[in-house]
């Protein structure tokens, strides 16, 4: 019981919730980095993209304390070292385009007058990690083309990572409001969700 108490101190508390998440911005930093000195320019553009998506609703108010729960930031983090150490490369490489995807939403839902119903985030997610996915691809392809890489293999594997992501952004969509809700994390009282579509 006083683990859970811990647990719940952690996730109420705006300040606690700041310092762990700016830690494992850092710690995406830290990977992107390696990523680039690796030549890996992609996927370290990838990395970039997700701190500076991270850390926008701070950069931007001026507040430090203004960042997405970090759960959410421990999937990023944990699919970026994986890929960057070169560990299920494509499984993390999905995890991270999701994670990015629905950081954005969250971002979107706590922080701007952007109201959003349950259904609807997990929807918006969905389509927003498609998308994500589509520009991800033209980015492999054209490193291909210019650069020599050799990410994409044939139509067929194309297309299963686009419905393996789309599977792993709905998913963690599913979760992440199920989390919300059972836990009510910092920063969801901001917009109570509702139910109705």
């Amino acid at each position: 019981m006083p683990d859970m108490v811990r647990l719940r101190a952690v996730v109420h508390n705006e300040w606690m919730n700041a310092l762990i998440s700016w830690v494992l911005t850092g710690v995406v930093a830290l990977a992107a980095v390696k990523s680039l000195l690796s030549d890996a320019v992609l996927w370290g553009g990838v990395a970039l993209l997700i701190v500076l998506i991270a850390a926008m609703p701070a950069l931007t108010t001026g507040e430090w304390t203004m960042m997405v729960p970090w759960p959410l930031l421990i999937v990023a983090a944990t699919a970026t070292i994986s890929r960057t150490l070169g560990m299920y490369m494509e499984v993390a490489g999905y995890f991270a385009v999701a994670a990015l995807a629905l950081i954005v939403v969250i971002e979107l839902d706590a922080f701007t007058p952007v109201k959003m119903t349950q259904r609807f985030a997990v929807a918006f997610a969905a389509l927003l990690t498609l998308a994500i996915q589509g520009l991800w691809t033209i980015a492999q392809y054209y490193s291909d083309l210019w650069l020599g890489t050799q990410f994409l293999h044939s139509q067929r594997e194309l297309q299963v990572d686009i419905v393996i992501v789309t599977a792993i952004g709905i998913s963690m969509s599913v979760v992440f409001e199920w989390y919300v809700e059972k836990v009510e994390h910092v920063e969801s009282h901001a917009h109570p969700i509702d139910n109705d579509f």
